[in-house]
């Protein structure tokens, strides 16, 4: 079975061109580092195409870009996980100067799984739209 999870979308005050550039190129996270609760992730290591991150109680979770398609979209695959799933990022233009973006999560898990995972999915997938719209790009 399927789990299909959306974060609403948030509003980001520069160009979908910006934000695309930005986030498709995992280095980039290194501008950021500084803001990530390290109560919330561990042993952080990432690379133009992957990223890699311990989440407790969760574990280590590791996962890479596998499309590209600018400017509008960014998927991700986990390549170790606890559970595997795919993750995107949408960005659309609003104005020249402003987009709007949605992250979404899919898993596929039984569904027994899928009722105890769909809240943490949901929250966390809430948490990281919340930061994704706060970075300066």
């Amino acid at each position: 079975m399927s789990t299909k999870i959306e974060s609403g979308v948030r509003q980001i005050p520069y160009s979908q061109q910006r934000v695309y550039d930005m986030l498709s190129d995992l280095n980039n996270i290194e501008k950021v580092k500084d803001r990530i609760p390290e109560d919330k992730v561990k042993g952080l290591t990432f690379d133009h195409d992957s990223i890699s991150v311990s989440v407790p109680p969760v574990g280590g979770i590791e996962m890479r870009i596998i499309e590209r398609e600018e400017p509008k979209c960014i998927k991700f695959e986990t390549t170790n996980s606890p559970m595997p799933f795919n993750f995107w990022i949408q960005i659309l233009p609003v104005t020249e100067e402003s987009s709007k973006m949605r992250l979404t999560v899919k898993a596929d898990v039984n569904p027994f799984m899928a009722k105890m995972v769909e809240k943490p999915l949901r929250e966390g997938i809430e948490k990281i739209a919340e930061a994704l719209a706060m970075i300066q790009y």
